[in-house]
């Protein structure tokens, strides 16, 4: 039987959960490897069910004369994988009306997932909002907002994202963009996307006093004089800020996304998972649906908000298995905590501020219970949890709670911990979900940022413990937490090896005994990503029967030094088999 594509190259790592035995001429031999656990063994074309797979298929080095740039390849019926194998082998699989693509010297691995991501929000405020990445002085932040102003009239919204609160000298304050807008509504998502920072215009709009009450920690900062300072912390509170921004158009929002995922696909995702389900999260994925397709596959897990009562819970149970053809909702998303730069994570003693030492959900007895209900249900919990206390607590109420057949339930962020928890993920099965791109894009070695001085040498110390957590057998999923953090996987993983952002050599890097192999960090945002995923017998192999999600690297990362490594040409993605060639583009240093 003929099959329906072929891809051809001159490497394919079929499996990154192991490494390739090496024989004594440090040649790369042939090696059975069963992938991720409870996976189902590959069958290789000309092998019976059951025989070995190989870890990874094809000539490694550098290309010869000897014409073997296209020695391999990947042939896929019906959207999933059908055979791996050399090039001459395949050759049985091609018809007439098979799509043969030829990448010359490329390596083919398994489609790159990104583990925590915004799709939706993301993309709009991207896409309406100020970019103020890079921004290190206030200066400078007033100098883009200026520029944002020019043309519009002074009742229109000027929004931002990726604000750097260590602009401030103190407290962050919007009254100072009275300085330079006076009397605009002006309000800025700082780069953690916990809090907003709005100036007095648009606090008054908002009706901001400074004296509100919220069911979760969520507050209005309010000054000496009692009045708000335009801190805006958490997310019951920035709402009442976000209720006034103007309304974007569904066809806007949806080009907005569609835009911003095409951007991700070329960087080399061939999925995401959203932590989050939030309007106008459903419209717009049917819209794109409607008139195209996803780029890439997306697996969403709804909020359940802090503190919230069990008929919510019921809402959120109730929209599993919903799905379009590449988006698909499964799992509960948590908030233990908040962040640590607002002092609103949950640590086991206070931070330098007297804070970071409270849960985001004020009845933690309620969390417990919630977290039983969807347990009850057999539906996978995600629990956002950056202070080692919130870990703790995350990890004792999901023991007790136990697994669910579907997937593992997961904690994410896990910013700090001491070394008492690093065998609980393991032993309790529970995927522990790192975005190290934090540490190396929002702190510095020297202690100098909000984060470090805030928590302290300590807890700095046992940051974005990677390292550590992969050594004592936890499954560790890789993020970006886009469109917090850059939404080029390339960029990230180089990160994660290098422990310092990849374009900066002269940067120190935070933690470095934490720093990843070039196959463990490539790992986490495949094999593990599938099995955070509870798609492990799906997704993150190269084997027959699993779906063809595919990226196409021009150079095998594997090989490269990390520095290279987002010069890396994604040649072309492929997600169920349907193949997306990409034109090389230079990597983005903060978000696509």
């Amino acid at each position: 039987m003929h099959c329906d594509v072929i891809l051809l190259a001159r490497h394919v790592v079929a499996d990154l959960a192991e490494e390739p035995a090496q024989d004594t001429a440090d040649e790369p031999a042939d090696e059975a490897v069963d992938g991720p656990p409870g996976g189902p063994a590959a069958v290789p074309i000309g092998t019976s069910a059951g025989a070995p797979a190989e870890a990874a298929v094809g000539p490694r080095g550098p290309a010869g004369p000897g014409g073997d740039a296209l020695a391999v390849g990947v042939a896929i019926s019906d959207g999933r994988v059908v055979a791996v194998g050399d090039a001459s082998a395949l050759a049985p699989l091609r018809g007439p009306r098979t799509a043969v693509h030829e990448f010359p010297g490329a390596t083919i691995l398994p489609g790159l997932v990104d583990a925590h991501a915004h799709p939706v929000w993301g993309s709009i405020s991207i896409g309406s909002g100020v970019d103020l990445s890079g921004a290190a002085t206030l200066d400078e932040v007033c100098a883009r907002l200026a520029e944002a102003a020019r043309g519009r009239t002074t009742d229109e919204w000027i929004t931002g994202y990726d604000l750097d609160v260590n602009v401030f000298d103190g407290p962050p304050t919007g009254r100072l963009f009275e300085k330079c807008l006076p009397g605009r509504p002006i309000s800025l998502m700082t780069r953690d996307a916990h809090a907003l920072v709005v100036s007095p215009r648009a606090a008054g709009i908002a009706g901001l006093t400074g004296r509100e009450t919220f069911t979760d920690a969520s507050c209005v900062e309010a000054g000496p004089d009692g009045l708000p300072t335009g801190h805006v912390v958490e997310l019951q509170a920035m709402d009442l800020v976000l209720a006034h921004y103007p309304d974007v158009p569904l066809d806007t929002a949806a080009g907005y996304v569609r835009h911003q995922l095409a951007l991700l696909a070329r960087g080399g995702l061939t999925g995401l998972h959203a932590l989050d389900f939030s309007e106008p999260s459903e419209a717009v994925y049917r819209h794109i649906e409607e008139h195209g397709e996803l780029p890439l596959r997306i697996r969403c897990s709804p909020l359940v908000p802090a503190d919230s009562p069990p008929d919510e819970w019921q809402r959120v149970a109730g929209l599993q298995g919903l799905r379009g053809r590449r988006w698909h909702v499964e799992g509960a998303k948590f908030m233990l905590d908040g962040t640590a730069d607002n002092g609103t994570a949950w640590f086991d003693r206070p931070d330098s501020h007297g804070e970071n030492r409270e849960p985001l959900w004020r009845d933690v007895e309620a969390y417990r219970a919630a977290v039983r209900f969807f347990a009850e249900r057999g539906i996978p919990t995600a629990t956002h949890a950056i202070g080692d206390r919130a870990v703790r607590f995350a990890l004792d109420v999901i023991e007790e709670a136990g697994p669910v057949a579907r997937a593992p339930h997961r904690v994410e962020h896990v910013e700090s911990i001491p070394d008492d928890l690093l065998d609980r993920f393991a032993r309790l099965g529970v995927v522990a979900g790192l975005q190290p791109v934090h540490g190396t894009r929002h702190t510095r070695a020297d202690g100098t940022d909000n984060w470090s001085r805030r928590i302290g040498p300590d807890r700095v110390a046992r940051g974005w413990r990677t390292r550590d957590l992969l050594d004592h057998g936890a499954v560790v999923a890789l993020g970006s937490d886009w469109p917090i953090g850059p939404g080029d996987p390339r960029v990230g993983l180089a990160d994660c090896q290098l422990r310092r952002p990849v374009e900066e050599p002269d940067t120190a890097p935070v933690q470095p005994g934490q720093a990843l192999s070039a196959r463990e960090a490539y790992a986490g945002m495949t094999a593990a990503a599938a099995y955070a995923a509870g798609a492990r017998a799906e997704l993150g192999r190269i084997a027959p029967g699993y779906l063809a999600d595919l990226t196409v690297f021009a150079d095998d990362p594997l090989g490269l030094p990390p520095e290279a490594q987002p010069a890396n040409a994604v040649l072309a993605t492929v997600v169920g088999g349907a193949v997306q060639p990409h034109t090389p583009a230079s990597p983005t240093k903060g978000r696509s």
